[in-house]
C-alpha cells in the first residue's frame, strides 16, 4: 500500500539551496516520467524516511502534485543515516516494475543440528512486478533445510504478478559441512617445544668458552 507524502514545488535548485532546504527538515526531490516535464519537488524529511525505513516504494504524492510515484533512486550521505536527495517516477498502481527486494531467512535448519552451517549465498533479488505489490521482503523457510540441501530462486514464495529477473537456478541458502580454518590447520601440523631463546644463548656463551 501506498503512503502519502505531502510535497511542495522547490523554486531553487543550487547545491547551496538544497543544503539549506535540509537544514530546515525537507529533503530535495524530483519528479519526471511518463513523457511529461520533470518538476522540482520538496519533502518533509520525516515522512520520507520513516516511508524508507519500511522498506516502502511507492507513494501517494499530495500537495502540489497529486500523483502515485515509484521511489526510483535515494541518495544519502556519507554515513547512511540522512537522506540527501530522492527521485521520483510516475506510475499507474498496476504498472509493473523493475526492483531489487531484500531476502530473509526464516525458521531453523535441521542441518544446524547434524553438524551443518547455514549459509546464505545471496542477500537480495531483483524482481519484475505490479508498483502495487512491490514487497517489503521476500522470506526465505528455511525449516526444511537438512545437511547439504539448498533452496534455490525457484522455490522462493513470490507476489502475485512478480518475476524473478535472474536465474532460477541460483542457489540462495545452502547447509554444508564447516570448513576448517588453515590457521587451525597449521598449528595442528607444529609439533615440538617451543624454543627458549635465553636458554640458547647460555649454550651458545659456554661454548665460546670452551
Amino acid at each position: 500500500m501506498a503512503e502519502q507524502l505531502n510535497v511542495e514545488i522547490r523554486q531553487t535548485r543550487g547545491k547551496r539551496d538544497c543544503r539549506r532546504l535540509r537544514k530546515v527538515g525537507s529533503i530535495p526531490a524530483v519528479l519526471y516520467g511518463h513523457g511529461q516535464e520533470n518538476v522540482c519537488l520538496s519533502v518533509p524529511a520525516e515522512q520520507l524516511k520513516g516511508l524508507v525505513q519500511h522498506g516502502s516504494r511507492l507513494a501517494d504524492l499530495t500537495g502540489a502534485v497529486n500523483e502515485s510515484a515509484f521511489i526510483r533512486e535515494v541518495q544519502w550521505d556519507t554515513w547512511g543515516v540522512d537522506v540527501l536527495h530522492v527521485d521520483f517516477t510516475r506510475i499507474s498502481a498496476h504498472e509493473k516494475v523493475e526492483v531489487r527486494v531484500p531476502l530473509e531467512l526464516r525458521g531453523e535448519a535441521p542441518g544446524v543440528k547434524q553438524g551443518g552451517v547455514v549459509e546464505q549465498l545471496i542477500h537480495d533479488v531483483e524482481l519484475s512486478c505490479p508498483a502495487s505489490a512491490i514487497p517489503e521482503k521476500i522470506e526465505v523457510n528455511i525449516n526444511h533445510l537438512r545437511l547439504g540441501d539448498s533452496v534455490a530462486v525457484a522455490e522462493l514464495d513470490l507476489p502475485n504478478g512478480a518475476t524473478v529477473l535472474v536465474s532460477p537456478e541460483v542457489v540462495v541458502v545452502h547447509c554444508t559441512e564447516p570448513v576448517e580454518a588453515p590457521e587451525e590447520e597449521a598449528a595442528e601440523a607444529v609439533s615440538g617445544e617451543p624454543e627458549v631463546i635465553g636458554a640458547k644463548e647460555e649454550e651458545e656463551q659456554k661454548t665460546e668458552k670452551k
